[in-house]
Parts: structure tokens; C-alpha cells; sequence
């Protein structure tokens, strides 16, 4: 043999495999073979020295410390339902914002203000001739009013509010 000293037997009681490249492991400090190397697979007993992951709530962001042999999601939970300050926090509404129309009562994630009168509507009412704005300004407002008198002249129609008046001008056109 021209290199005695090269390589090194496993560790490991069952396989005391002769390695040329062992690998050391980090908690207990033996060589170990490929198949091994990890904490897991030689039942190392110092890997809890390894593993130093501390688990965050997801509701304060606080680190909750675990003891070895108890799992870290059962730690959780129970830190979630005794200890956790993030729960108490009250959470904000998403839809917030509610429709102005009398009698609606939609609420929208967005605020939809009116051009001319500023209040906030849903999506269904967003339109000036949809809510029937109180004040009077743009032209496009006069233009739609004036579509909608012009239809409801029309013969055979019925005098009846719409929700819009797109829908009394494809009625109106369907009707011809």
C-alpha cells in the first residue's frame, strides 16, 4: 500500500464503509460515508445542537421559542391562542367604501366619487344619470338627459326610471 493513511472508515456501527473522501459532520464531529453524513440518517445525538430554527407568528411576527422534542407548529398554535397580541389588533374591512344611493347597500374596495356631485357610489352607480345627481355641470350629463327624453317620447314607450340610459337607448333601438 503506497498511502496508508488515505481515507477514512464510516462512523456508522452497521456500515464502517473505508471512504477517500469522508465527510464530517457538524454536530458530532465523526466521519461518516456519503450515505451517512446527515444528522438524520446516524442518529446523531447532538443534532439538536444543528437545528436552531425558531418559528415566527404569522399574526405578531414574534419569534415563539420551542423546547427540543416539541413540535414547532403545536408550539405555535398554542402561542397563537394564549400569548399572540396580533390577534387582538383589530383588522381592517376591505370593503369600506358603501354606495350613497338610497337603498343601496353594496360596498365597494375602491371609492368611486361622482364628477359633479362628490359622493362615493358603487359600480352599478357610479354614472351621474345612474344616482340622479343633484347638481347640474358637464355636458355629457345634458346629452345623456336629453337621449333619455327623447326616448321617453318616443311611441310606446313607458315612462318608468331606468337604471340607465344606455338601456333605455338599446331599448329604444330594439323596439324599431
Amino acid at each position: 500500500m503506497e498511502f496508508p493513511d488515505l481515507g477514512k472508515h464510516c462512523s456508522e456501527k452497521t456500515c464502517k464503509q473505508l471512504d477517500f473522501l469522508p465527510l464530517k459532520c457538524d454536530a458530532c464531529k465523526q466521519d461518516f460515508c456519503k450515505d451517512h453524513f446527515t444528522c438524520a440518517t446516524h442518529t446523531c445525538p447532538f443534532a439538536f445542537k444543528k437545528d436552531v430554527r425558531v418559528p415566527v407568528c404569522p399574526l405578531c411576527n414574534v419569534p415563539v421559542p420551542v423546547k427540543k422534542g416539541e413540535l414547532a407548529d403545536v408550539v405555535v398554535s398554542e402561542h397563537m391562542d394564549r400569548d399572540c397580541v396580533g390577534c387582538a389588533a383589530p383588522r381592517e374591512k376591505v370593503f369600506a367604501h358603501r354606495c350613497s344611493r338610497a337603498g343601496c347597500r353594496r360596498k365597494e374596495m375602491l371609492q368611486l366619487l361622482c364628477v359633479q356631485c362628490q359622493r362615493n357610489f358603487c359600480i352599478q352607480h357610479r354614472h351621474p344619470l345612474d344616482h340622479s345627481c343633484s347638481s347640474s355641470g358637464s355636458s355629457a350629463s345634458r346629452a345623456g338627459c336629453s337621449a333619455t327624453t327623447a326616448e321617453s317620447k318616443a311611441p310606446g314607450t313607458v315612462n318608468t326610471p331606468l337604471s340607465s340610459w344606455l338601456t333605455q337607448l338599446l331599448r329604444w333601438k330594439v323596439k324599431r
